[in-house]
């Protein structure tokens, strides 16, 4: 049976991709704001009382009456000890020392102590004898570095732990998928591995137990269809014979009309039992034999006196089925052909590959129809039920040549009426 094609994604449609992406992001975010409120809200400029550290100033540097070599070097020496780059101005703002590198000059209407605005931050103290003090911490530019260093480190840390999680998940949902989709194309015994306790484990489980509960059903269902169609076949061998018993007492007209019933009622359990032949072994493949299809469709060509085109081409699979599938295609054309010619044609087709087409110059089938003429029982509007046919055997010629890897498609005939094109695998 032909399978569908699995869904492809490009990798940033993967589940796991995008769970992943939306956690660093996350955490791309936080860095960012927890960044931006320790440049502009740093603890030293908010908890910090700088009236206080004015008056320590005061107290430990000399006076201002000093000489300007003496206040330098009080300056420097606790430059040192505070590891900070320190400016000191006199109470009209001229500059008295500085240690270190240069600082922003003051503003002429500086007033009070404040901090400045910056990375690192520059600190202003107003001194209680009228001088300035300015400073900014040296070691600022390491500790901004060794944030994001830190913040980087956290980062990498939360990612490298997390994609195991991640990936663990998603990749519980993925087998979860390729059950369903396995399920879904007919493997109705799929089932899924049961991992954990979460949610995803719940639904793996739910899963199994409605897949088991609805392949119970389908299996009772086709026993039950098989079982019914094959003891159909002793009452209707009654009937059958009590039509021949009644030939001398019945119309022609009534003799000829049970005659078509009983042979549509013996078709129908026919195809009915082959349908739930080919369900049952719908997944083991066809019997590997070589098959003949070119004599197949020469017989039944020769049998129904349709036309044939086709070198000699041979296959592996089921004869017999290959032949029934040769049969319905030739009855439904000449059944719903209105009397035109029969063309059938056995060619090559591409990669290993071959076609068969048979065709008919009849009124056709509307496009909107032609994939529905292969639903069981489906009869396009407008069809004659006295034509002939149960509406099974196109439903069982799409699942013959899907039981042998292949298809069938309905086409329009170029020349008028419709073509059924048959796709099969040389091997």
């Amino acid at each position: 049976m032909s399978e569908a094609a699995p869904a492809k994604f490009v990798l940033g449609q993967r589940l796991y991709v995008r769970f992943y992406l939306a956690l660093l992001a996350s955490l791309a975010i936080t860095a960012l704001l927890f960044g931006i409120a320790h440049w502009h809200f740093d603890p030293a400029q908010v908890d910090t009382n700088l009236d206080t550290i004015a008056e320590l100033a005061t107290e430990v540097l000399p006076p201002a009456t000093a000489p300007a070599e003496v206040q330098r070097l009080g300056l420097r020496k606790w430059s040192r000890k505070l590891n900070a780059d320190l400016a000191l101005y006199a109470a009209d703002l001229t500059l008295i020392a500085r240690v270190g590198h240069a600082l922003p000059p003051l503003k002429p209407n500086q007033k009070g102590a404040v901090w400045l605005r910056g990375n690192p931050s520059v600190f202003v103290l107003k001194l209680r004898d009228g001088r300035w003090l300015q400073g900014q911490r040296r070691h600022g530019h390491r500790a901004v570095v060794g944030l994001v260093v830190l913040l980087v480190l956290i980062a990498l840390t939360v990612g490298v732990a997390a994609f195991p999680v991640v990936r663990r998940l998603t990749r519980r949902l993925e087998k979860l998928q390729r059950s369903v989709e396995a399920w879904g194309q007919g493997q109705l015994s799929a089932r899924v591995d049961v991992e954990g306790r979460d949610e995803v484990a719940h639904l793996a489980s739910s899963f199994n137990d409605s897949a088991a509960r609805i392949e119970a059903l389908v299996a009772a269902q086709k026993s039950l269809l098989a079982n019914a169609s094959h003891e159909l076949r002793s009452p209707l061998a009654r009937i059958r014979m009590a039509v021949e018993l009644m030939q001398d007492t019945a119309t022609p007209a009534m003799r000829d009309e049970l005659k078509r019933n009983v042979a549509e009622l013996d078709q129908l359990i026919d195809e009915v039992l082959l349908a739930s032949r080919l369900d049952a072994i719908g997944t083991t493949g066809p019997r590997p034999e070589e098959v003949d299809l070119t004599g197949i469709l020469a017989e039944e060509c020769a049998r129904v006196d349709a036309t044939l085109v086709a070198g000699a081409v041979s296959m592996r699979g089921d004869a017999r089925l290959m032949r029934r599938l040769v049969r319905n295609l030739l009855e439904n054309a000449l059944r719903h052909g209105a009397g035109t010619a029969v063309a059938a044609r056995l060619e090559d087709g591409n990669e290993a590959t071959l076609e068969l087409s048979i065709c008919d110059s009849g009124p056709g089938i509307p496009e909107s129809e032609r994939e529905r003429v292969f639903e069981p029982f489906y009869r396009v509007p407008g069809a004659s039920e006295t034509a002939g046919g149960v509406g099974l055997g196109l439903s069982l010629v799409r699942q013959i040549a899907r039981h042998h890897g292949g298809d069938v498609q309905c086409l329009a005939n170029p020349g008028g009426g419709c073509c059924f094109k048959v796709t099969l695998p040389l091997d």
